[in-house]
Order: structure tokens, then C-alpha cells, then sequence
């Protein structure tokens, strides 16, 4: 495979990283699993020069992040220095603000946000991104408002952060969707589902490393190297295990499917 760069999405190990010492601790860990790759994500007060050294420390670098609305509303300019600073091309934002969420002209207007925001950040030259969670396929007037805010936004402006696991949540198709993102998709989130027993019999939707549950794998890669993906962030939000063996188990399964 070509143009199949793996990343840690650091936000699966949350709750090691809000130190210095945590996180310098759990680089090295990332490191020893094989990641030359992270995104970071919901990282405590750490400056970020030590974010930066400890990561050149460990020999990773640094693909993608996402940062608050807010932030990028407030200081634009502090988000892209950060950027620079770290070497770091790809911005994204991990969800809506619950504001925007209920109705159509919510969407509608948080396109239009986003919009300004992707634009702010290609004239510094870094690619902005939206990542999806289930919310998004609510439909409105027969449309979800994944359709709604991908169709009202620039693709020069604002890109997909595409997140399998949320797809297959929301009823969606992860390979069809990928498609439709070609070209629009610097990284994607992978994350497997598989279910688990439910007190009421039925089963429930848990997430679960990659290659360990019942989404395709082979053919979201495929579609992946179709579509132009660069970065392939490996993201799980709960974990049955340690994360990091969570972490290790998911890139094992990848390398095998072709990914490095």
C-alpha cells in the first residue's frame, strides 16, 4: 500500500497524558508499540515546546490535533503557531457544539463557521477537518446532516475526519462514505464495533480494536487508498483492556492488513 501512514490518536490514552511526566512516559510506550505517528487530542497543561521535544524525543511526529472551536474562534493565530511549531499540517475539530445540533439551519449555520474558520486556515497553509460522530444521520427533510454540512461547506476549506466507527453507529456505510470524501480526506479514525451481551438480550454496540469486530476492514483500507487517505489515526474513546494494549492490538491487526 501506498500513502499509509499510522497514528496514534492520543485521545484513547487520555488519562495518561495530563502530566509532563504521563506523557513523556506514555510516548515512550506509543513508540515501543511501533507508532512513528500521533494526533494530539485532550492532552493536560503541558507547554507546547515539551509536547514538541518529548515527542522528537521519542522519535514520533506529529499529524494532525484537535483543538476546541472555541479556540480557533478566539486565537486563531495561537492555533496555528502551535502548528507550526510542532510541524503539523492537519487541524480538526472532534464534534458540533451541542447548539447547532437539533435542526437544519443549526447545520447550516455551523458550515457557515466552519467555513470561515477552514479558510483563516488555509492561508496558513494547514488543512482544516470535521469529525463525525452518530448525531450527524439525523435526517432532515429526508437529508442527514452529514450530507447537509459536507454540501454547504468549502472542500478547499473545510475536510472530512471520517470516523468508521460512528458511520456504522449511525446507520451509514463506512466504504460508501469514504468514497464520497475522495480527494477531501487527509486522515481518517479508525475505530471496529462488535457486540457485546445486554442485560435485555439484545446485544450492544461496543467499540472494540481494529480487525477484532464486524466492520469491514479490508475494504474501508481499500476505499482508504482510493479516496487519498494520508493519515490512518487509530482512535478508541472506551476500552476493555489498557488502552495502550488496545493501542498495540489495532496496529498489530493494521500492519498485517498492509498499513505501516
Amino acid at each position: 500500500m501506498s500513502q499509509s501512514v499510522l497514528a496514534a490518536q492520543l485521545f484513547t490514552i487520555r488519562d495518561f497524558t495530563q502530566t509532563r511526566a504521563d506523557f513523556a512516559e506514555s510516548m515512550r510506550k506509543i513508540r515501543e508499540i511501533g507508532y512513528r505517528v500521533v494526533q494530539v487530542s485532550s492532552v493536560g497543561p503541558i507547554s507546547d515546546s515539551d509536547i514538541k521535544r518529548i515527542c522528537d524525543d521519542n522519535g514520533l511526529s506529529i499529524c494532525n490535533t484537535h483543538v476546541d472551536v472555541d479556540q480557533l474562534q478566539n486565537d486563531i493565530a495561537g492555533v496555528i503557531a502551535q502548528h507550526e511549531l510542532w510541524g503539523c499540517r492537519h487541524v480538526a475539530i472532534g464534534g458540533m457544539p451541542l447548539a447547532f445540533r437539533d435542526s437544519e439551519s443549526g447545520f447550516r449555520s455551523f458550515a457557515a463557521i466552519a467555513n470561515g474558520i477552514g479558510e483563516r486556515l488555509a492561508e496558513a497553509g494547514l488543512s482544516f477537518s470535521y469529525h463525525n460522530h452518530s448525531f450527524e444521520f439525523v435526517k432532515f427533510g429526508g437529508r442527514s446532516g452529514l450530507d447537509l454540512f459536507f454540501a454547504e461547506t468549502d472542500p478547499r476549506c473545510v475536510r472530512a475526519e471520517l470516523d468508521t466507527y460512528w458511520i456504522q453507529h449511525g446507520g451509514a456505510d463506512p466504504i460508501a462514505w469514504i468514497d464520497r470524501m475522495a480527494g477531501r480526506m487527509p486522515v481518517i479514525h479508525l475505530k471496529d464495533m462488535v457486540m457485546t451481551p445486554s442485560a435485555d438480550g439484545r446485544g450492544q454496540q461496543t467499540m472494540a480494536e481494529v480487525g477484532e469486530g464486524n466492520l469491514n476492514f479490508s475494504g474501508i483500507l481499500e476505499a482508504c487508498q482510493r479516496a487519498g487517505v494520508e493519515f490512518y489515526a487509530v482512535e478508541q474513546d472506551i476500552c476493555q483492556r489498557d488502552p495502550f494494549e488496545s493501542l498495540a492490538i489495532s496496529y498489530r491487526n493494521l500492519r498485517a492488513l498492509g498499513l505501516e
